[in-house]
């Protein structure tokens, strides 16, 4: 079987390197073109020329424009890669029988009320990546192709910058910390989106009828207050100097950090069609992010 992955060099295309290889052979690219292929998904020419060229069964794209605020002044950008890419994505799937893998985000819903979404609930963005990423939903799901289509939220890995390594930081550096509690959401691991995926797309090749659209976070909610209090108390316990304990984080409302962008208050997501599809009990918020601090933190 031969799988395209884009986006490689990402938090989540990183981590698919490793968990997509037992599955067959691995083409992973990244937006700099390489032995006259290209992953780049602003160059659609170029990417339709790749895809046909390599003939993949399966599509993995775990590229997107991610960068929320940045979103709202370069909209065009946005659209290309969030929508317009993964439209022909979808199209090329469809013509040659292939699957597509594509990533979403809860910024599809306006954040509202303290329910976790479901997939069939009302979307609502409130910025322009919320609205490009909802637009490529659509455009996969009209196309008619076979697609995996996972929403996520507050996605880490511990290749990179993460929330909390900036957190450590931080906490070595000042005096006092502030932190926003009234976000509400389940980190979740790079590696965990990474292991699910493989063994959906597993699944989905004996079952094709499971092509959908599925939410996919760890179990449980936290704020972002709340996360960087399970960090830096994880961090003291493991001996490490800090100048603000996790007892001294201020907590502070949205409003107190003013972005070109929106954030939404409820970033909960129910998994439960993806448990009950897919045979999965998904794991607390904290295993992950107790993994992921043994392993910065060694």
């Amino acid at each position: 079987m031969n799988i395209l992955l884009l986006g490689k060099n990402g938090q989540v295309g990183w981590e698919l390197q490793r968990s997509l290889a037992p599955l067959g052979n691995v083409t992973a690219l990244d937006r700099h073109a390489a032995n006259g292929l290209c992953g780049d998904l602003s160059n659609l020419q170029a990417l339709l020329e790749t895809i046909r060229k390599l003939k993949p069964d399966v599509i993995v794209n775990a590229a997107a424009h991610t960068a929320v605020d940045k979103a709202e002044s370069e909209p065009e950008l946005a659209r290309t890669i969030n929508a317009l890419a993964p439209e022909l994505l979808a199209q090329e799937a469809q013509r040659a029988g292939s699957w597509l893998i594509h990533y979403s985000t809860d910024y599809v819903f306006d954040g509202s009320g303290e329910k976790p979404w479901q997939e069939t609930d009302t979307t609502g963005p409130l910025g322009v990546y919320g609205a490009t990423k909802l637009e490529g939903e659509q455009f996969i799901q009209q196309s008619g192709c076979r697609h995996l289509i996972f929403r996520t939220s507050w996605v880490y890995g511990a290749r990179g910058n993460n929330f909390a390594k900036t957190m450590l930081r931080l906490a070595k550096e000042r005096d006092s910390l502030n932190v926003i509690n009234d976000q509400i959401g389940a980190p979740t691991g790079a590696e965990l989106l990474a292991d699910v995926t493989a063994h959906a797309i597993r699944k989905a090749l004996q079952q094709p009828d499971v092509s959908g659209l599925y939410h996919l976070v760890a179990q449980g909610e936290t704020s972002w207050h709340g996360y960087a209090g399970f960090v830096l108390e994880f961090a003291e316990q493991a001996g490490i100097t800090l100048k603000v304990a996790a007892s001294e984080i201020n907590p502070v409302p949205t409003s107190a950090f003013p972005t070109p962008a929106k954030r939404p208050h409820n970033s909960r997501l129910d998994t439960s069609k993806l448990e009950n599809t897919f045979d999965l009990i998904m794991p607390a918020w904290q295993s992950g992010v107790t993994r992921m601090l043994n392993e910065v933190l060694a």
